[in-house]
């Protein structure tokens, strides 16, 4: 087999194999170096000993992955302030087809799966979003299948329990209230900008210790738009601007100083109100954000 093929077959799976490792480390620059190291795994294998090229390549890579996040477990165990997923630059409807697909890489998802055990949420992301059969998890995840079972059956649950109860917000909706949240607050209509957001509206800021950040989540409508009416402020000055950007397969507000990127502010909405910002300002978690990603299950 040639250098070739091994090439080949990761190219068309890449965009599948970017997302579970993406959606099992929530960041995507790591989500590249594991994608890359797994490649020089794959590019040693004989060829003519692999019966099914994507499963044998998603247990490689959620292998790899498994082994990164463990080793991060201290690293975001001594963060300073909330730790939030990197956000991920999408082709515009990159996923919007594919409901659970687009569910899947949502912010309210990946902050959520932070929440179970790196086991677990890899038995999640394989099983619940790309369907695998439970014989293929339990070889990635290096357990019995009855203990995959398990997993799967505690994730789930786990998962379920924490989504908040409301209906799925189709893209037109979201699209909706974010223009109408832009133009509230482009505006300055406090009252209008109350009124899209839930009472208990929460602002969760990451700047990881190196840019300025609330370092404890902010709750309460009136609480947050106050901080939102500042972040308009501050787009109103010289050289400084906020544009619309398709982040996790949901309108996202970039913030920019000149050409500098200086955060990300992606909402989860729900019964027609902004219940959750997710404000990303940690300058390494903004560095992949330059081209646009492709995803896939």
């Amino acid at each position: 087999m040639s250098a070739d093929e091994h090439a080949e077959r990761f190219t068309v799976l890449r965009p599948l194999l970017f997302t579970i490792v993406y959606e099992i480390l929530g960041s995507a620059t790591e989500s590249d170096d594991v994608l890359q190291d797994s490649y020089l795994r794959w590019a040693n294998v004989d060829l003519a000993t692999v019966r099914d090229t994507k499963s044998y390549l998603a247990r490689l890579v959620t292998r790899q992955a498994l082994n990164a996040l463990r080793a991060s477990t201290r690293r975001r165990e001594e963060y300073i302030g909330s730790w939030l997923p990197e956000p991920l630059l999408l082709e515009e409807n990159d996923a919007s087809a594919d409901v659970v697909l687009a569910e899947s890489v949502s912010m309210a998802m990946l902050v959520l799966l932070e929440t179970l055990t790196p086991d677990e949420r890899a038995v999640f992301v394989l099983r619940e979003v790309f369907g695998f059969d439970y014989d293929e998890i339990a070889a990635a995840v290096g357990k019995s299948v009855v203990t995959a079972r398990q997993m799967a059956h505690r994730a789930r649950g786990h998962v379920q329990a924490r989504r908040k109860r409301f209906d799925p917000v189709d893209a037109g909706t979201t699209t909706r209230i974010t223009e109408q949240f832009m133009s509230a607050a482009a505006t300055g209509d406090m009252k209008g900008l109350l009124s899209l957001l839930a009472p208990d509206a929460t602002w969760i800021a990451d700047g990881g210790g190196k840019v300025t950040a609330a370092r404890q989540p902010v709750v309460g409508a009136e609480k947050v738009a106050v901080l939102v009416m500042e972040l308009f402020r501050v787009g109103r000055l010289p050289d400084s601007r906020i544009e619309m950007v398709n982040c996790n397969n949901a309108p996202a507000m970039a913030a920019y100083d000149g050409d500098h990127l200086a955060g990300v502010c992606l909402f989860e909405v729900g019964d027609g109100k902004i219940i959750n910002f997710y404000v990303i300002r940690n300058p390494d978690k903004l560095l992949a954000l330059t081209v646009p990603r492709q995803i896939s299950r």
